[in-house]
């Protein structure tokens, strides 16, 4: 049968467009902090990918879809871990991509305001494990708002559209709180010394062309 080849491949191609946005948040990152930053910006969307890959395989699939066949309700899975045991590897690349969305929607807040080695931490305990609980609620058959769990919460579950509540709120929280703990950066609002400035500095991006890029790119793949 041909069915099933199809569809694996399927799985792969809706994987690689949903990772298409990452060449959308460097080019939108990339544009809108300070030249000399843009560099640092753009390797940052590639730890995304690297730290992600690894929090994910090791633990963060498991965590979300491991023991999906098992039954019952669970706060985590667990099962897979390292992708062992049969895990679905098509599947296992199409929700990677989301993680990589999921932690590249905070990699904008905290542009020019975190070090390197900060942000790698952050991006495998995002995509190791914040995620993978969230998405294990959302999405796995066995999580506690799942609207395809065998008993739904309240008779419905929680009927997710495209990703609205496990990507796209929690990497909106997530930014909130990096934006509360990292706070501005250094200049914008207060001298060297720390006094408040009366204006606050302008900080001009480095290239407008590449903020609007990643709308052009979003018309083009829809």
């Amino acid at each position: 049968s041909t069915t099933l080849p199809l569809l694996l491949h399927l799985q792969n191609v809706k994987g690689a467009l949903v990772y298409f946005m990452q060449a959308g948040f460097a080019m939108l990152c990339a544009g809108s902090i300070r030249t000399k930053n843009v560099m640092n910006v753009l390797l940052w969307n590639l730890l995304d990918s690297c730290g992600g890959a690894i929090g994910f395989w090791s633990i963060g699939y498991a965590f979300a879809y491991g023991g999906d066949d098992m039954g019952g309700k669970t706060f985590i899975g667990h099962a897979n871990f390292f992708l062992m045991d049969g895990a679905d590897m098509e599947d296992w690349f199409f929700q990677f991509a989301f993680a990589c969305a999921l932690s590249s929607i905070v990699a904008g807040t905290v542009a020019e305001r975190s070090k390197m080695q900060a942000y790698l931490c952050y991006s495998l305990f995002l995509t190791g494990f914040v995620y993978p609980v969230v998405a294990h609620a959302f999405w796995s058959t066995n999580g506690w708002l799942s609207n395809s769990a065998s008993n739904p919460l309240w008779g419905s579950g929680v009927i997710d559209l495209a990703g609205s509540g496990p990507v796209h709120m929690t990497g909106g929280v997530t930014a909130l709180v990096m934006a509360l703990v990292l706070g501005p950066r250094i200049g914008r609002f207060h001298d060297s010394d720390g006094n408040l400035l009366d204006v606050p500095r302008e900080f001009p991006p480095h290239s407008v062309a590449l903020q609007v890029r990643p709308c052009q790119a979003t018309v083009l793949k829809l």
